[in-house]
């Protein structure tokens, strides 16, 4: 039998895992700059947990796990049995309760309100947490679209400031301008789209417009139209959305032009508002003569940005790359009451998620990633014998006590072939300590670039190898 992973998965070997790793370690250092704390949560989830949170779409990408043991024995004979074919069962939602109590996590967000909830009387309050793992869709796989992907979420509950809204988008900005990707940041609020559907008498149906809105860069405006009036949205509903949803011009042109066709809507208003705040943070000197809070990305409001996941309440938030095709690869928004599906109403939080997997297809593409960060191995010692190996090891112990990653050849090969491992690996440097370098008492280090070569004692050697690092 041929060995194979499920559709939407990837392996990762150790130069792809190198690449994830920079990736992991520059947002975690942004993160931690702000002051977020690192916390895990279980792969799996009760669906008690999970379902209702996101969506009918979002439910049905929901990977149920079959509970473990003899779970067909507590079946009755009516769960399993629909004449005349007898392999589908009468009441799929009914029996899938029956045999699933248990789902792999969908996103890290409820998840975390689950935590929050559970461990509140640990928390200080406000809490501000980051959380890298792997989520699960049962989604069609596509290009930058996965079935098990991770996410590198940052959340601040406990606080409604909009403060956090202006810091997460420095942290985006700022981990993109160290990753060296050029991006957008689309802005919108809950608030707005919720005024825009009061506006047009449409207020029942604002989880559907919100939806169908979301689709437009994927389907198009007909498209989103006819699902729309699948929703049972009238003409002139329709009519009256067109404008709005294919607002053109500056952000401030934008919002005055929005500001006047929400003017009865209280709600409205007050999303617009909170927009207003935080553009405005944004584009303000942080101090005299210094640059914007957000130097390196755009940022524009985009009132077709729904953001589909039914818990967001206020701002949100999407980023796009300008120089790959590729759907969004980081967002996410404010959420008043999360918690309260847990017990603990009136938390308000706010949060955003890097897509890890689709950065990492970025970096690719656009050849971005430090030739230092695919390094693992700085200097190798090749192997002569078990006499040299045993002069050696001393040095390397004292190489590695200073950081430098270091290894030695572990059989005495030829010596073309301990140098074929050092180049397949991309070491920069060999270590060779032969009968005349342990005369002297010193190695031989070889540049496998250059090809320069240095008799060198340790303490040389460690300097040497230093300077490259």
């Amino acid at each position: 039998m041929k060995p194979s992973i499920p559709k939407g998965t990837r392996d990762f070997g150790p130069v792809e895992m190198a690449k994830r790793n920079y990736i992991f370690n520059t947002i975690r250092a942004v993160y931690e700059l702000y002051g977020f704390q690192q916390i895990e949560t279980p792969a799996q989830e009760t669906l008690q947990t999970l379902m209702g949170k996101y969506g009918e779409e979002g439910d049905k990408l929901l990977f149920k796990i079959l509970n473990s043991g003899d779970f067909l024995s507590k079946l009755s004979d009516d769960d399993l049995r629909v004449p005349p074919c007898p392999s589908v069962p009468k009441n799929p939602a009914a029996l899938a309760a029956k045999i699933c109590e248990k789902g792999l996590r969908y996103d890290l967000t409820v998840p975390f309100a689950r935590y929050v909830v559970m461990h509140r009387d640990e928390l200080q309050l406000p809490f501000k947490r980051y959380q890298v793992q792997p989520v699960w869709r049962a989604d069609r796989p596509q290009k930058g679209r996965y079935r098990e992907f991770y996410q590198f979420d940052g959340d601040v509950v406990g606080s409604d400031s909009l403060l956090n809204e202006v810091e997460l988008m420095q942290i985006v900005d700022e981990v993109f301008r160290r990753l060296g990707v050029r991006v957008e940041i689309k802005i919108n609020n809950r608030k707005i789209l919720t005024g825009i559907a009061e506006v047009i008498g449409a207020a029942d149906k604002i989880v559907d417009i919100t939806v169908a809105i979301d689709k437009l860069d994927k389907i198009g405006i007909d498209n989103v139209n006819a699902e729309l009036r699948d929703d049972g949205l009238t003409e002139e509903q329709i009519q009256k959305l067109q404008p709005i949803i294919l607002l053109q011009g500056t952000n401030d042109e934008k919002l005055a032009t929005i500001a006047d066709v929400l003017k009865d809507s209280e709600t409205g208003l007050k999303g617009i508002e909170e927009v207003r705040f935080i553009m405005g943070m944004l584009s303000a000197k942080a101090a005299p003569h210094s640059s914007f809070l957000i130097s390196h990305s755009s940022f524009s409001l985009d009132l077709t940005l729904a953001r589909g996941l039914n818990y967001y309440t206020g701002s949100i938030f999407e980023v796009k790359a300008l120089d790959v095709e590729m759907g969004s690869i980081s967002g996410g928004g404010r959420y008043d009451n999360l918690t309260g599906i847990f017990g603990m109403p009136g938390l308000s939080g706010v949060g955003i998620s890097f897509g890890v997997d689709r950065i990492y297809d970025v970096l690719n593409t656009l050849d971005l990633y430090p030739k230092d960060s695919l390094t693992t191995t700085q200097v190798l010692f090749i192997n002569f014998g078990e006499q040299e190996t045993a002069y050696c090891l001393p040095i390397i112990s004292q190489v590695r006590a200073q950081g430098i990653r270091a290894e030695i050849y572990p059989d005495a090969a030829k010596m073309k072939k301990q140098m074929s491992y050092a180049n397949a690996k991309h070491i920069p440097f060999v270590v060779l300590a032969g009968e005349n370098e342990m005369n002297a008492g010193k190695v031989t280090l070889k540049n496998m670039e250059t090809g320069d070569q240095s008799l060198l004692s340790t303490k040389e050697l460690i300097d040497r190898l230093m300077v490259h690092d």
